[in-house]
């Protein structure tokens, strides 16, 4: 069974606040016209990203995703309970235009790099769930940026039973680029799970290269690091049979990952006595 799944790479401009909406509801409209059912906007985009909280984006996105059907990942910041402070969060429209669920970064702990930068500023705190929602046909996963650095929370989700983890990130990754391609990679090989990541372009798009990718246990389906949308087709049949199929110990040509890494390759017993002892 093939589910469609869309990321959005925009031309971020961050003097422009309310018209981001404008551009991401524009984008909606082109992933949803490719057949996408889940369209991912990158982190804290169409914000707001920094203080003050001056506008809200999520009617208008609503809008867009009841009108397409499709499911829409946006980020923005909220207010936590403490005044001055706020969670970096993605919240995930349904189809009929509500929200249908909210994940705010874990890790790491604030504040951290988000105060005084030229993009972000503001006093970021972590919260501390982990929760997967059903998207229909499917579940998927919710991560931060750099939160692919924390092999747990992928491996958590995959557990609690996503098949696809969206990790939406926020600018230029630097000399980081390709060892974020290999840890993208490496989230969907070991969880057998796809992985999907794309992230705001600010300035001269050949000077900060972007990184939206879609990746198989298998493979890496499509990337790109230009501005625009990427489909692909998660091949949810495929994904399911690697996850119940016991890894026969050998290499042979039917497969480019190792089987059942979820159970077959666990021993979770083991794993709580050694970590107790850490």
């Amino acid at each position: 069974m093939a589910y469609r799944i869309a990321v959005v790479q925009p031309r971020t401009v961050p003097e422009e606040r309310e018209a981001n909406v404008k551009y991401a509801v524009e984008y909606i409209d082109r992933a949803a016209a490719l057949g996408a059912r889940v369209v991912c906007l990158p982190e804290t985009y169409p914000g707001p990203w920094t203080p003050p909280i001056d506008y809200d984006p999520l009617p208008e996105l609503a809008d867009a995703a009841r009108r397409n059907g499709v499911h829409v990942i946006a980020g923005l910041i909220e207010p936590a309970a403490t005044p001055g402070e706020y969670y970096d969060s993605l919240v995930l429209l349904g189809p009929r235009g509500r929200e249908t669920g909210r994940y705010r970064r874990i890790v790491p702990e604030g504040p951290w790099i988000y105060e005084g930068g030229a993009f972000w500023d503001f006093r970021y705190v972590a919260a501390d769930r982990l929760p997967v929602f059903d998207v229909g046909d499917t579940a998927i996963g919710l991560l931060v940026c750099s939160e692919v650095y924390v092999p747990e929370l992928a491996r958590l989700l995959a557990l609690g039973g996503a098949e696809i983890i969206f990790m939406p990130a926020g600018l230029w990754k630097g000399r980081q680029w390709d060892n974020w391609r290999v840890l993208m990679r490496a989230r969907a090989i070991e969880n057998l799970a796809y992985t999907a990541t794309c992230q705001n372009i600010i300035g001269t798009e050949g000077h900060h290269p972007g990184l939206a990718m879609i990746c198989s246990p298998e493979d890496v389906v499509t990337e790109s690091s230009g501005v625009g949308v990427l489909v692909a087709d998660c091949d949810l049949t495929r994904l399911r049979a690697l996850r119940a199929t016991q890894d026969p110990g050998d290499f042979g040509r039917d497969k480019a990952c190792k089987a059942n890494a979820l159970t077959q390759w666990r021993r979770p017993d083991v794993f709580r006595r050694i970590g107790s002892e850490i």
